[in-house]
């Protein structure tokens, strides 16, 4: 996990910190999906069904992580102060537990044997291409209607980890 930026400019940056952990969400998607195409290479001398493997399970990892924390910190104490937002944070959580199913498949692909296999591996890229699919649409939704909440929250709402599962990438 990133390391939280200072405390002290929380409030105003909050709906960007949520940005920048979606970003980084983003990109560590769009790396494993380029680890699955035809012909990629390892990384650096790392034997591709194990690197696969590791690199799967840390996203899912990270993206559950964000997904539980969203839904315990930043859903939970919007819905608390902002009442008109609660039918939307909803909305957010059904799409939580969709992408939850999604990553579960994914994991168990990629937990079987994929090595040279290029059906195996076209499996996990579809399942892989649907979940950034929804993901993104998802990411997307939740920055148009809930980042001007975020940065409205009072100070003592809690930190991007607290709020988000995961703090953003450092700048």
């Amino acid at each position: 996990m990133h390391p939280s930026p200072d405390p002290g400019d929380r409030l105003a940056t909050l709906g960007t910190q949520l940005i920048e952990v979606h970003q980084w969400l983003r990109e560590e998607l769009a790396r494993l999906r380029a680890s699955l195409e035809p012909g990629a290479a390892p990384p650096d001398d790392a034997d591709r069904p194990r690197s696969l493997r590791a690199h799967c399970l840390s996203f899912c990892a990270a993206l559950t992580a964000h997904h539980t924390g969203e839904d315990g910190g930043a859903f939970r104490v919007l819905a608390e102060e902002e009442p008109r937002l609660r039918p939307v944070l909803e909305k957010l959580a059904q799409d939580h537990r969709m992408i939850d199913g999604i990553v579960r498949r994914v994991e168990e692909l990629a937990a079987a044997p994929v090595g040279d296999d290029p059906a195996a591996a076209a499996r996990v890229r579809a399942e892989l291409d649907g979940l950034t699919a929804i993901v993104e649409s998802h990411f997307g939704f939740e920055e148009r209607t809930i980042v001007a909440a975020l940065d409205a929250l009072r100070a003592d709402a809690g930190t991007a980890e607290d709020l988000f599962g995961l703090a953003p990438p450092p700048r």
